[in-house]
């Protein structure tokens, strides 16, 4: 069998597009009730007093829970397992949400009690009737304030709002390029926050079983058993058996899906309290709201070049507006991970990067696609841009000059990284060429003809992934000779099922139409990390290979006996096993149903034909760094400031593809999601009142296939040997190349007729003042 490397369409998209999937919603629990979060609508302000007899007693209402409660229940909190430290050398500032607003809220938003009825409408009736005396607080939403010297506290015992303060690199070598270098660019790089906003809402059901004294919870999560050790282990404090999570289809994740939000718990608690199940399932405004949102920084920049314009050294301080609270490492991570990312393809020298998270009356911040690698990526390739204005020279040929060779590799970076393979000069070189690069002079003045001003941007990345952890899959065979894949990790739109079936077939050479794919359940599969990083199509394919040879392995055995052979004279190929030399053989299948019969099989070998495969970080076994080109080109409006994207090119090294059907769509997708924040999406805060102001689709900008050209997508398949597929994965290689992209593309154009650049998001207001002030000055 050859399934690698086929275009086969995903499994999944018939029956969801004939609405036959099943997410969170789409299942009702018998006798099933309804929770609503009241949440604060003051943004920072002690709580005095809160009424709940009139809401208790509406028609309908089963329970209003409040953080007196949950002070009674003796219900935990969640809590950073590395909460780094300060700027001081003091530990991290750990600053936990509780479930339930106790005695402060801190964020619009903040959930401060727990409405349980027969009906969501009652429910929300019931929220109305809650009395509340608030004693109103500053508010602080600006990083750069909540770091300020003077800045208002958000909690008594850290008047720095300072959470934490993390460095990477090397401080005096860059000091050191700094101080010998010709040129020195200097710049503030502007990082949005935006919101993930998948399509599928956030929800939950929960159900407390007395009989077995046991919960079970189905969420839109992206990792089940993540999901499950984090209740059961900091919130509930039960074992980990007396909880199982569920998740079928979900409609998106991002990496915002990834948390332990607090619904879930006291869903859970809920149902407990009334015996019943509790159902709960958030609108659009709370996710915006209260959905961790994502990206956000303000980065401080010093790239160091000599006089040939070889980079010597580059500094970076990124403040992050983390939130009101400092509670679980997405906090932390997701601004710090993906440091690497700073390196880029060019080998500079000496790096050193510090991030310090500050407090801020807001929800706070987490992975969102790409994880925390599209950040440093877009500071490094926009700097480059920076340079090449300030310094006159083409950007095109500032990175030729110092993009890194294929005969350097394998490469080391100053931070220690270590690039197995890649090919970044021929990436750079097939994508230009694809684009077009030659023709853009003719093409702005045809723009120029019609009214536009054409930009053109391009961006060169690497970024390290599957670097965390571990995944896990099973094989199990039944009697009647099929087989179901059991898999860890989370499906929420890659095509899992589909893909790793491809990599099974390949394994065991055999036909999959038979094979069952499962995942999304802790009573189902022994354990999963989940689905994030761009990590399973490295580690899951490796682990199913891992798990065939094993049962290849076995099924010999049983072959052996059945064939009156040698164990060694057993060999296998395209699901048979055949006596070598002879035209004896016995089928996969045939073995499988053999092997549940025991009087059939040699007495030291165990009935059965079900093999559990694992791969991952540890053990030697390093990141993979998919890398790759892209290339975008923009037309501004020079009267509307309308910003266009009229062509787009991406040329993607992922080592191996498994499907490219798919590896496409994951890169498309991703476009989109880069594109979209930097013409676009953006998280705005009133400054005065902290109040959010892009709380819903009217306010906040969602990109629509009209605001995209089409795309040329290529790729360059650089197999890794870190892996037995030597896959890279690509799930986060559109947004990283695109955000940088398109920025440089937009700020060429304004560049051109001597306008100020602007910072994301570059909304056609913004673009419009830019070209105005630059008329005024002319």
């Amino acid at each position: 069998m050859n399934y690698v490397g086929k275009a086969i369409p995903r499994e999944e998209d018939l029956r969801l597009l004939q609405g036959r999937g099943r997410y969170t919603d789409d299942v009702n629990a018998l006798n099933q009730a309804h929770a609503y979060v009241f949440r604060s609508p003051i943004v920072h302000a002690d709580i005095r007093s809160i009424n709940t007899t009139a809401a208790l007693n509406a028609p309908g209402v089963l329970a209003v829970l409040t953080g007196e409660d949950l002070k009674a229940r003796g219900l935990g909190t969640l809590r950073p397992a590395a909460p780094g430290k300060r700027s001081d050398g003091s530990p991290g500032f750990v600053c936990t949400q509780p479930l339930l607003a106790q005695d402060r809220v801190r964020y619009a938003g903040e959930a401060i009690a727990f409405i349980v009825a027969e009906t969501v409408a009652q429910a929300k009736d019931a929220a109305e009737l809650i009395e509340i005396d608030f004693d109103a607080l500053p508010v602080v939403t600006s990083v750069d304030d909540a770091l300020a010297p003077d800045a208002y506290a958000l909690w008594d015992d850290n008047p720095s709002n300072e959470a934490y303060t993390f460095e990477k690199g090397d401080a005096s070598a860059v000091n050191s390029a700094l101080s010998n270098a010709a040129h020195i660019i200097k710049h503030r790089v502007c990082v949005n926050r935006v919101a993930g906003n998948p399509m599928e809402n956030r929800g939950c059901i929960a159900e407390y079983d007395t009989y077995e004294d046991r919960y079970t919870l189905r969420a839109t999560v992206q990792s089940v058993h993540g999901i499950r050790q984090q209740i059961a282990g900091q919130i509930l404090g039960i074992p980990q058996t007396q909880l199982r999570v569920i998740c079928d289809n979900m409609g998106g994740g991002f990496g915002t899906r990834g948390g332990c939000h607090p619904e879930y718990s006291l869903s859970l608690w809920a149902s407990e309290i009334i015996g019943r199940p509790v159902k709960w399932i958030g609108d659009r405004t709370e996710g915006i709201m209260t959905d961790e949102q994502a990206r956000g920084g303000l980065v401080d920049c010093e790239l160091a070049l000599d006089a040939d314009f070889k980079f010597l050294g580059l500094r970076t301080h990124t403040k992050v507006p983390i939130g009101a609270y400092f509670g679980n490492d997405r906090n932390l991570r997701s601004a710090t991970g993906g440091l690497g990312g700073l390196a880029g393809v060019y080998g500079i020298p000496a790096i050193h990067a510090k991030v310090t998270g500050g407090l801020t009356n807001m929800i706070g911040n987490a992975q969102y696609r790409g994880g925390a690698k599209p950040e440093p990526v877009y500071v490094l390739e926009v700097m480059v841009d920076v340079a090449a204005r300030e310094l006159g020279i083409d950007p095109i040929e500032l990175r030729r000059r110092n993009t890194v060779g294929p005969e350097q590799m394998p490469f080391t970076t100053c931070f220690g990284d270590i690039y197995d393979c890649g090919d970044f000069v021929r990436n750079f070189e097939d994508c230009l060429k694809a684009g077009n690069y030659d023709g853009v002079d003719q093409r702005r003045a045809d723009s120029a003809a019609n009214g536009k001003i054409l930009g053109v941007g391009s961006s060169n990345s690497v970024t390290g992934v599957a670097s965390t952890n571990f995944e896990h899959v099973e094989i199990r065979f039944d009697p009647s000779g099929n087989i179901t894949l059991l898999c860890g990790a989370m499906d929420h739109g890659q095509g899992h099922g589909t893909t790793f079936k491809q990599v099974l077939g390949d394994s065991l050479g055999i036909n999959t139409d038979k094979v069952q794919y499962r995942f999304g359940d802790t009573d189902k599969v022994a354990h999963g990390i989940g689905t994030f990083n761009a990590r399973c199509a490295v580690f899951v394919s490796a682990a199913v290979i891992n798990a065939s040879e094993k049962i290849i392995a076995k099924g010999k055995r049983i072959a052996a006996h059945l064939l009156e052979a040698a164990d060694d004279d057993i060999e296998y190929s395209d699901g048979t096993f055949t006596v070598a030399g002879t035209d004896k053989t016995i089928s996969l299948e045939e073995v499988a149903k053999t092997a549940f019969q025991k009087p059939k099989l040699p007495a030291d070998i165990e009935p059965g034909l079900y093999e559990h495969g694992e791969f991952g970080m540890g053990q030697g076994q390093m990141p993979t760094y998919p890398n790759g080109v892209h290339l975008a080109e923009i037309e501004i409006d020079s009267d509307t400031g309308k910003v266009e994207l009229v062509r787009y090119t991406a040329v993607d090294d992922a080592g191996t593809i498994l499907n490219p059907m798919l590896f496409d769509g994951q890169v498309h997708g991703g476009i989109v999601q880069g594109a979209g924040q930097i013409m676009m999406e953006d998280v705005h805060y009133d400054p005065e009142s902290g109040q959010l102001l892009t709380g819903s689709f009217m306010d906040y900008c969602m990109p629509r296939a009209d605001d995209f050209c089409d795309f040329n997508i290529a790729a360059n398949e650089i197999p890794t040997a870190r892996n037995p597929l030597g896959v890279k994965g690509v799930g986060e290689a559109g947004t990283v190349g695109a955000m940088p992209a398109v920025m440089n593309a937009i700020n060429n154009a304004l560049h051109r007729v001597g306008a100020a650049p602007v910072e994301m998001p570059a909304t056609q207001e913004k673009v419009w003042h830019a070209l105005q002030a630059a008329k005024s000055a002319a």
